[in-house]
């Protein structure tokens, strides 16, 4: 039987893409400390864990009508961005998909009162939230499926694409890396002043209300207190996360919901990134389980992946 045996979001701001020099040069001679937090994401976990296949949750590709999982057996070619070309501009990309476990996600849609549909189709267009991160984190040998977020779908929608991915994870026998690739608050600058804010420091975000909603949760992720995560929804939509946090929402479904009780390690400082707030925190899972009784404490930092630490040896930017 399948499992989910680590998860996590992880920023794949455009900023990651640029030579160090040009991150540098937008951030007053300091570097991003997502950067960083990849490069210990890919060395310390996705180089070294027992797994099949990563899960993707692809906050920039959105649907209308159904939710849209690639079945490719492969996915190979350019990539340049529509959003940003001059700084996503003609990026190789090529790995392994998995089609079993994309269908055997998508047989689990009825079940969970949802759409789902795999697509295998060769010139589907693929997006910058997935692209980003398989540069950083793609490994030999490793499969990797995108999840689009749905345009039409709301917190309840999510949570049953969730509960689908779990079931149909389970039904086969891989080992996955659940990725929700996205940010929290999710509002630009306007573009006459959006120049003024391209430092990561987190006094940028967008709004102080904006701010402090993304830290209390970050917060609540390091208690492992996905229950006032998701109990607060309502709330933190008034702050325009990202995709309606589609992509955090889909990971919580599939991993317990409430009763999802993992806490956070922290990868990155929470920064900004033109008015959005960033950050990257990772998941791993219990030894009891996913949804193991839940232990009081704050947001877990081993020393190499501490915050100050990360400050220490690359000056950050979002």
């Amino acid at each position: 039987m399948g499992e989910i045996v680590g998860a996590g979001i992880i920023s794949h701001v455009p900023t990651i893409m640029l030579e160090a020099a040009t991150r540098r040069e937008l951030n007053g001679g300091r570097d991003t400390t997502l950067v960083a937090g990849l490069e210990r994401l890919r060395s310390e976990i996705f180089e070294t864990a027992d797994y099949d296949t990563v899960v993707l949750l692809d906050s920039h590709w959105a649907t209308t009508v159904e939710f849209v999982v690639t079945s490719h057996s492969r996915r190979a070619g350019l990539f340049t961005s529509e959003e940003l070309p001059r700084g996503m501009c003609r990026i190789p990309y090529d790995f392994a998909g998995d089609p079993e476990l994309a269908h055997a996600i998508a047989a689990h849609d009825e079940k969970h009162g949802t759409w789902i549909t795999p697509i295998d189709d060769p010139y589907l267009p693929i997006l910058y939230a997935t692209v980003n991160l398989w540069k950083y984190l793609g490994v030999e040998g490793k499969r990797w499926i995108s999840i689009g977020v749905c345009q039409t779908a709301d917190t309840e929608d999510y949570l049953r694409l969730g509960r689908a991915i779990a079931d149909g994870t389970a039904r086969t026998d891989r080992k996955v890396l659940f990725i929700a690739s996205g940010a929290l608050s999710h509002t630009f600058w306007p573009l006459r002043e959006i120049r003024d804010h391209e430092g990561s420091d987190p006094a940028h975000v967008f709004t102080p209300e904006a701010r402090a909603a993304d830290e209390q949760r970050i917060a609540w992720f390091g208690q492992g207190r996905h229950d006032r995560v998701l109990q607060t929804m309502p709330d933190f939509l008034a702050h325009k996360p990202e995709a309606r946090f589609g992509h955090y929402l889909a990971m919580a479904g599939a991993l317990g919901e409430e009763r999802l009780s993992a806490p956070g390690r922290l990868y990155s400082a929470y920064e900004n990134a033109v008015g959005t707030g960033q950050v990257h925190i990772w998941f791993d899972r219990p030894a009891a389980g996913w949804t193991a009784p839940r232990a009081d404490g704050v947001l877990r930092h081993d020393p190499r992946h501490h915050v100050d630490s990360l400050r220490d040896e690359e000056p950050f930017h979002g």
